[in-house]
């Protein structure tokens, strides 16, 4: 079993009126030694933005911004920006954020070219009522049984007239385009899917994604499998290119006695075909075990969201309990050979 260290809490809410809730999430790439974090800031009211600071090294917290770095200003995102990715493909930088209006929550893209202007695309994932959902998901094969059970409503909203969509989140790009095209994990509950092959983010129209839904289960990357994930998956960090596969360390959800459980998970998925998965820790990375962890705004959560790699060392930032940001660490070389002890092809 692999060892992974708990480096401890990197970065707490404060009194300022835009982080006073809570500080989770993050969005975090490394250049030179300086790591590079966008974090999702939570004021009174859950309302969020993305708050900005750097670290000298892994762990040494050198810049921080007393005023958010992206705030809200459009409707899809009206009542939140919420946890960011980001990787850069070629020469820019795309953050990929939940856009959050108080009913709906969605996948969103901002690209910039140094990080401090960005430039918003909007929503980039299917805008789609459940119904119409089931419909088309299910017009050739059946689909898991749980996306019911977590896209299911009331008909509560209908009854003010507001328009309630499927919610797809942690929308994480690949950190470069595969066959000259892009492709992006993306989550609806309770699994994790992937889009593939788009040339242009301009082609993911209502049409790309109507064709999308009709092969869904095709495009499903990972379900649940063990018992710490049995409830749903679903996108925690940027996928990493190794010799061995994409490294992707995400979050898996158990039901407990005391609520939902999320913990860090690993798995690999193919290099040239991401769709496909080599290999799964049969375990969590990590869980939530320690007081800042187990205690805060939402208990019992380890949300991997970023990484960054010293030398040989892997470190892996998370929100912990929904309330602040930690990090932990696992050597690099030693989780890649700890995964391929557990090959698909070797399940019995």
């Amino acid at each position: 079993m692999i060892q992974v260290k708990k480096e401890g809490v990197v970065l707490s809410k404060t009194i300022l009126p835009f982080e006073n809730e809570g500080v989770l999430n993050p969005a975090v790439i490394k250049e030179g030694n300086f790591v590079h974090m966008f974090y999702r800031a939570v004021a009174e009211g859950n309302h969020s933005t993305i708050g900005y600071c750097k670290f000298d090294g892994p762990l040494t917290l050198f810049e921080i911004d007393r005023k958010p770095l992206l705030i809200t200003e459009f409707d899809y995102e009206c009542q939140g920006m919420e946890d960011p990715r980001i990787v850069k493909i070629e020469d820019l930088y795309y953050l990929t954020y939940t856009g959050f209006d108080g009913i709906n929550a969605l996948g969103c893209l901002a690209i910039s070219k140094d990080l401090i202007h960005f430039e918003k695309k909007g929503v980039i994932v299917p805008q789609i009522s459940f119904e119409e959902f089931d419909r088309l998901a299910e017009e050739e094969t059946a689909i898991n049984p749980k996306y019911f059970r977590y896209n299911e409503h009331t008909n509560s909203l209908e009854k003010d007239n507001n328009k309630y969509l499927v919610w797809d989140k942690n929308v994480i790009f690949f950190p470069r385009k595969i066959n000259e095209n892009f492709y992006f994990l993306h989550r609806i509950r309770p699994e994790v899917q992937i889009v593939v092959g788009v040339k242009d983010l301009k082609d993911l129209t209502e049409v790309f994604y109507q064709d999308y839904l009709r092969h869904f289960n095709d495009y499903v990357v990972l379900s649940s499998k063990f018992d710490h994930e049995i409830s749903y998956v679903g996108g925690g960090c940027p996928p990493i290119e190794t010799a061995q596969g994409w490294l992707l360390i995400y979050h898996g959800v158990k039901d407990g006695a005391d609520g939902f459980i999320y913990a860090g998970c690993a798995a690999l998925l193919d290099l040239e075909n991401p769709q496909k998965e080599i290999a799964r820790l049969p375990y969590p990375l990590f869980k939530p075990e320690l007081d800042w962890e187990l205690n805060g705004e939402v208990n019992n959560v380890c949300f991997p969201t970023g990484t960054a790699l010293f030398e040989d060392t892997l470190y892996i930032y998370y929100g912990a309990a929904d309330e602040r940001i930690a990090c932990a660490s696992v050597s690099f070389s030693g989780l890649l050979n700890e995964l391929i002890l557990y090959k698909k092809e070797d399940d019995k």
